[in-house]
């Protein structure tokens, strides 16, 4: 017999209508059986998933979401609702290449709206899809209406994008549900003044005693008619005069209701069903556990948000061993350490990724120069700009991906006024499992272009404690990339230091030059080993900088070599690839055995790295 039998027969989500709060119940213990059971074959999102079990079940129990709308913000929190909407057989495949992605994918499921892998924009799209609804539906009524919900996180609320369209759906006075999954956190614990705020909301005595009163109340109103709005309107006064709740949202025009607790299918059904049909915008406060159901995820969700492949051991998980090389991340990681403890005006920012980046020992050690701005990458950019201004060295240190956020802020705020802000890129180039929403496949490119900006990458781990050191001592601003991978040195005997444009050269070979630009050296040496054995000499360089680039290297190569390969672990369009062809061009050289190996201008799927590497002929 099946170990999930309700789980397992669900042939849709619209069969959770005709199902009892306690069979409800059942399927939320065959998810978390699901998810836990993951964690044996592989890494995978996990304390957020069993967080929001009851609040996908109720959502889907209520709602028609074929055709109602539903977005999801930060998609890693998607697995329950896979599972319930047709894809329980393949969910073994998540994460995996040619498998289910571990995010929203309309490619999917005809459930899925958007790829989400970023957060905050979940608001505004909503915002969004019911301006079109609306436009379109003048003769359609009742039931055959649209219904437009979105869940946000609070670590995600603080999000400049997220305030942006609560502003515009109060202007249209828009029907929207927006829910506000309160779980205390992000990765990392939420940061700022909003995170106070929803504390104050939830731990207030006025809602401990309130909460008991409005289950009993619930069970006599009806969900049609007159009584509802004296409920709302009494609970909307109560409310107010108890504590000033939800007055933040309530200025913003957002009918508000809440703390409600989100692991409380029954209660969440009946909150659910009674603001379904309700005019204007409205916020539910739902406060639900990271990690819930499984007491580790609980009791250390920072760890479990994207926790090893676990193996069972007397009842007990530990973690699979992993590699014995440090990850990039750690050993840029120490390596700003080591500089704050030398040079008082360094500081460090990170947008909410304190742990993806591993910076809680500096957080630690020097709390007075980290800072943690939230899920609020452009305030984090101007942020340093104004502390480069006052003539600190701040090093922001943020995702790829997350930097693209604060694209105009790079520009306007440091590239253009020429700021000693220094970018370390972690998750530069192909991510592995997250797949296209977190590939870091265009920072080159995207910091190439401005004008005054450094772009350099180490080619292997002894690149960059130098690079760091030098990006520190530059008067404008610099972008460091690094890979998610581990980091190893692959270059034998003295090392040349680290100046600006200038490359390494490894090797030399007049057969052909391999120009490499970031941490595939290692495979561009191998590269030329296996061409060795067939009798050709190949140069490799370790390029260091796509800008300034070093003409010289370039030269020589197209004049001297057989063939001259580019490769960069990005788009190869405006990235380093075409930093060479520019400055061929620029010296009038023949450029037509140039060959560039990068990213192909599409979006890259999800699948292990090294699968995405060999696929892409990296």
């Amino acid at each position: 017999m099946s170990k999930h039998p309700l789980l397992s027969q669900l042939g849709s989500a619209e069969e959770l209508h005709r199902m009892s709060v306690k069979q409800l119940g059942q399927v939320a213990d065959e998810i978390r059986y699901v998810l836990c059971n993951l964690l044996h074959e592989r890494t995978a999102h996990f304390a957020s998933n069993l967080g929001v079990v009851e609040l996908t079940l109720a959502l889907h129990s209520t709602y028609d979401f074929r055709r109602d709308r539903l977005i999801w913000d930060t998609g890693h929190q998607i697995y329950p609702h896979k599972l319930i909407t047709g894809r329980y057989d393949d969910f073994p495949t998540i994460r995996t290449k040619g498998g289910l992605m571990g995010y929203p994918n309309p490619h999917e499921s005809e459930y899925d709206l958007f790829m989400t892998g970023h957060a905050g924009s979940s608001v505004a799209t909503l915002s969004g899809l019911r301006s079109g609804d609306a436009l379109q539906e003048d003769k359609l009524q009742g039931d055959k209406k649209r219904r437009a919900v979105a869940v946000i996180g609070d670590g995600a609320f603080p999000s400049g994008i997220v305030f942006e369209a609560l502003n515009n759906i109060s202007g249209l006075n828009q029907n929207v549900l927006i829910i506000l999954n309160d779980n205390k956190m992000s990765i990392c614990p939420r940061v700022g003044g909003v995170a106070s705020y929803l504390d104050r909301l939830r731990t207030s005595p006025f809602y401990s005693g309130l909460k008991q009163e409005v289950v009993r109340i619930l069970e006599n109103v009806p969900l049609l008619g007159d009584p509802v709005e004296r409920f709302l309107a009494q609970i909307k006064e109560g409310v107010k005069a108890g504590l000033h709740g939800g007055m933040l949202f309530e200025e913003l025009g957002m009918r508000y209701l809440g703390p409600i607790d989100g692991h409380d299918i029954g209660l969440l059904r009946k909150y659910l069903k009674m603001v379904k049909d309700l005019e204007g915008p409205t916020l539910l406060h739902v406060v639900t556990e990271k990690g819930h159901g499984f007491k580790p995820a609980a009791e250390d969700p920072v760890f479990f948000h994207t926790p090893p492949a676990f193996c069972d051991e007397n009842g007990t998980p530990v973690p699979k061993k992993g590699a014995s090389h440090p990850a990039f991340t750690n050993v840029v990681s120490d390596a700003i350490l080591n500089l704050m403890r030398k040079d008082e005006r360094v500081t460090v920012l990170t947008a909410a990724m304190c742990q993806g980046n591993k910076l809680e020992q500096i957080r630690d050690e020097i709390p007075a120069r980290f800072f943690d701005t939230g899920i609020c990458e452009s305030h984090a950019v101007a942020f340093a700009a104004g502390q480069a201004k006052t003539g600190l060295k701040p090093i922001v240190d943020i995702y790829s991906t997350f930097l693209q956020r604060s694209f105009d802020q790079i520009f306007q705020e440091v590239a253009l006024q020429n700021l000693p802000v220094v970018f370390t890129l972690d998750r530069a180039g192909l991510t592995g499992p997250d797949g296209p929403t977190h590939h870091g496949a265009f920072d080159i490119a995207y910091m190439r272009c401005l004008p005054n900006i450094v772009v350099m990458a180490p080619g292997d781990a002894w690149d960059v404690a130098p690079m760091l050191d030098f990006a520190l001592n530059q008067n404008g601003p610099v972008s460091l990339r690094y890979p998610k991978a581990n980091a190893v040195n692959v270059c034998e005997g003295e090392r040349q230091p680290v100046e600006l444009g200038r490359a390494e050269v490894v090797r030399w070979g007049e057969d052909g030059a391999i120009l490499c630009f970031g941490s595939l050296l290692g495979e561009c040496l191998k590269g030329a080993d296996l061409l060795a054995a067939d009798g050709l000499a190949v140069g490799v360089v370790n390029m260091r900088f796509a800008k300034p680039i070093d003409s010289y290297v370039v030269e020589r190569a197209l004049r001297e070599c057989g063939f001259v390969l580019t490769v960069e672990e990005g788009c190869l369009m405006g990235g380093f690839g075409s930093a060479v062809l520019e400055a061929a061009s620029e010296m009038s050289l023949d450029s037509s055995r140039v060959k560039r190996l990068g990213i192909p201008d599409r979006f890259i799927e999800h699948a292990e790295r090294a699968e995405l590497l060999a696929d892409l002929r990296l």
